[in-house]
């Protein structure tokens, strides 16, 4: 370009041809410099996470500093303004034991030796923790011998969660929980184990977690079978590692989540959340998962899906998150004002949202019709008008084309009480899972992502019920082994009563 310059023609219809040239230059590489600015903000972001966040701060810090030093003024604290108040301290929980520690005054007073009455009393609260304990269960079973006949009698063994096993139901409980809902990996807990002296290895407590899930995998199927009665779901998944045999590395595998949540508009059926594992991510497995569900279920965009929605009785709910998201992104990466816009004209539906919670589909129905419905045409036109006016290479440009193309599919929340305007159920279902994989790592293999899906599937639908999954799972491995199968729904967390 500056070579161009050196030798302008005197042609005035050269020249405009030459501005014209250089113009579309400068647009292409301005085009180029907001894509590379988008991507370089994507990667900061997954490389650093909240640390670039960090990052920009302390800039700020810094140019705050240079200003204050150029304009060399000391400023004085402002007596009018109040520090800051120190939160204020929570009461200790009332079921908590408390011990009682009595510091005596003495018999005597100190000044004069006279006789002390009480005035009263100051009481301070300290919290203090000790140390889980293990204990161990003897059953012990006599045997009898008749005087007349001979005959010798005993009681029967009661039925365990592991015959012959060592570990009893609220062991094997604590260490599915602490797994599962709390990411301990197992080799941490051997060696949890092992500071309270007892040798527990690794690979015993992954036998007693595959033959658990064994034992529990009914149950897990019934709540499944719940999940898909439900006149609409959440789904998602999300990938994990697993061990390749023979080769010394991983796999990327995926774990399923499906879930039933009716809080919304105020259902009757329990929240739920069911999990299926698969070696890979092809459609055939959420075929599989979802043939006898009829009905809408909230999803991304996803190809795999497609073959559901063009089943009959099967309807795709598109989510209004992932659509924000993607503004999100290009209002991070280049301050784009038109993203910001959209991410407030987006803000104005969820404020809809939150008036409607709870409340009966019918009602939910005439809110959306009356409040959300104009506001969805609204940004609906406004987006198309904003494609036209830009460059259609932009990354804005792919975020307002992405929009358009899922709003179709978000539009029947506006008709349907059922339905909500985002997939945010699922992805807090497998948000554990994400967090539980930096621990773990990978799962071993191919069944033991199966064990995986069939204790997320308990422990998280217990915590979507308001259950303790830890006090849940004791007494359902108590109770499983002998309990008939027919009468399975009773061991499900909003069945049972663990105050009886």
């Amino acid at each position: 370009m500056v070579d161009a310059l050196k030798t302008l023609p005197d042609d005035v219809t050269q020249l405009q041809a030459l501005v014209r040239g250089f113009q579309a230059d400068i647009l292409c590489k301005d085009t180029l410099i907001v894509k590379l600015k988008h991507q370089l903000a994507g990667l900061r972001q997954h490389r650093f996470g909240q640390s670039s966040e960090a990052l920009d701060q302390l800039e700020l810090t810094l140019e705050d500093e240079e200003v204050a030093l150029a304009q060399e003024i000391v400023c004085e604290p402002d007596p009018t303004v109040q520090s800051k108040q120190k939160p204020k301290r929570k009461p200790l929980p009332d079921h908590l034991p408390q011990i009682e520690q009595v510091l005596s005054a003495g018999d005597a007073c100190d000044d004069c030796g006279g006789r002390l009455k009480t005035l009263g009393e100051d009481i301070t609260s300290e919290l203090e923790y000790v140390p889980a304990r293990f204990i161990v269960n003897k059953i012990i079973r006599p045997r009898m011998a008749c005087v007349s006949c001979d005959h010798i009698q005993q009681a029967d063994l009661p039925s365990r969660p592991i015959e012959k096993g060592l570990a009893g139901p609220g062991f094997l409980a604590h260490v599915i929980v602490s797994k599962y809902a709390d990411h301990l990996p197992l080799y941490r807990q051997s060696g949890i184990y092992a500071r309270e002296g007892l040798d527990l290895d690794r690979s015993t407590l992954a036998g007693w977690m595959g033959k658990c899930s064994a034992l529990l995998e009914p149950l897990a199927e019934a709540v499944g079978r719940h999940v898909m009665t439900g006149p609409a779901i959440f789904g998602d998944d999300t990938p994990v590692k697993v061990l390749a045999p023979g080769s010394g590395k991983t796999k990327t595998a995926r774990l399923w989540a499906y879930v039933r949540d009716e809080r919304g508009w105020s259902g009757t059926g329990a929240p739920a959340a069911y999990y299926r594992f698969s070696a890979d991510r092809k459609g055939i497995h959420p075929e599989d998962h979802l043939k006898t569900f009829t009905g809408f279920m909230h999803a991304d965009g996803y190809a795999g899906f497609n073959a559901l929605f063009a089943r009959d009785g099967m309807s795709e709910m598109a989510c209004m998150a992932h659509i924000r998201r993607k503004f999100v992104d290009v209002q991070k990466a280049s301050g784009s004002a038109i993203a910001a816009q959209a991410i407030t004209r987006i803000a104005a539906l969820y404020a809809v949202e939150q008036d409607a919670r709870g409340l009966s589909p019918d009602q939910r129905i005439t809110i959306r019709q009356d409040k959300s419905a104009p506001l969805f045409e609204a940004l609906h036109t406004w987006l198309h008008a904003q494609l036209r006016q830009i460059s259609g290479k932009s990354p804005l440009a792919a975020a307002i084309r992405y929009g358009l193309t899922r709003m179709k599919k978000v539009r029947p929340y506006l008709d349907h009480g059922q339905l909500e305007l985002d997939n945010n159920a699922a992805e807090r279902a497998i948000r554990g899972i994400a967090v539980g994989r930096k621990n773990w790592l990978f799962a071993g293999s191919n069944n033991g992502g199966k064990t995986a899906a069939i204790l997320y599937t308990l422990i998280e639908t217990a915590k979507l019920n308001g259950v303790d999954p830890q006090a849940w799972l004791t007494d359902v491995l108590a109770r499983i082994p002998d309990h008939k199968i027919n009468r399975l729904d009773e061991l499900l967390p909003w069945n049972v009563d663990l105050q009886g």
